[in-house]
């Protein structure tokens, strides 16, 4: 490191050079997104799988009573639809993270995880970009959506927004978390199968947890540390304007949680990523 590049680090950073390297990761993570359509078409097509062939044939099966927040008597795609919204956020975390691995081997992310730049800052940033991505994949969703007629009351796309952002904050902290253990790329699809499926399927994504308690009572327990299901209840119930205060405080704990687990994952002098004796990560 340079003298200049050390007395810039040790007297710190101004404010425009902080937003000069948020507006860089996130026009990058933007244009990364936007040359890779391949990645939204199938960002899109799992949900509408589950909206359009699934629910379908579940519709007369499973039967949902009035729960909050909902008013009246619902369809089953109207249900899942939140679950489904949770979904895209969850595989876009783990992409993300997927990128992740290859950046800090051999991408840009290993430049600048060396950079004087507060390592911390960096990974907020990158995770700030996943979740814009994240956003722009779940309102195509609904736009789908509501040609489907599963139409939220108009304030909800706007009072949902903020559910969106902490819970895709949440789970792409999740998912750095995750690939701060992982060096080869290989490994990464093997651990994505263990953590994305399990989420998903022991949540109130696709059923009520009290149809869940009827069939097996442990497992309703499992839903409910769940993470993954406080988020999609979180999602669901800002999608109607009102708040679920119990998964606000658990997605709320649980993205701090993951974000600080993330940073000291990636601090090489205590972390999982260690420094090579070339002194890039190893």
């Amino acid at each position: 490191m340079s003298s200049t590049t050390a007395g810039q680090a040790r007297r710190g950073f101004a404010l425009s050079e902080y937003l000069t390297c948020l507006n860089g990761i996130v026009w990058r993570e933007a244009l990364r997104f936007l040359h890779q359509r391949e990645r939204f078409v199938s960002a899109l097509v799992r949900p509408l799988v589950w909206l359009f062939i699934f629910a379908a044939g579940f519709r007369q099966v499973l039967g949902i009573s009035i729960i909050p927040p909902y008013e009246t008597y619902i369809l089953y795609e109207v249900y899942i639809a939140p679950g489904l919204m949770a979904m895209i956020q969850l595989f876009n975390g783990m992409q993300s993270s997927l990128s992740m691995v290859y950046d800090r081997e051999m991408g840009n992310m290993r430049t600048l995880l060396v950079s004087p730049l507060p390592r911390g800052y960096l990974l907020f940033c990158k995770l700030l970009a996943g979740t814009a991505v994240s956003l722009l994949q779940v309102y195509a969703f609904l736009l789908i959506a509501w040609f489907w007629d599963i139409a939220p009351p108009p304030i909800g796309y706007l009072t949902v927004l903020p559910a969106l952002i902490l819970s895709g904050l949440m789970l792409g902290a999740l998912g750095m978390l995750i690939s701060s253990g992982i060096k080869q790329l290989e490994n990464f699809a093997g651990v994505m199968n263990f953590v994305i499926f399990p989420m998903f399927f022991a949540s109130s994504a696709l059923y009520p947890l009290w149809r869940v308690q009827e069939g097996s009572p442990l497992l309703y327990y499992v839903c409910l540390v769940n993470p993954f299901t406080h988020a999609v209840e979180l999602i669901r119930f800002a999608l109607y304007g009102q708040i679920n205060w119990i998964s606000l405080a658990v997605v709320a704990g649980c993205t701090a949680a993951f974000m600080i687990g993330a940073i000291l994952a990636y601090d090489p002098s205590r972390g999982l990523v260690r420094r090579g004796p070339g002194g890039g990560e190893a």
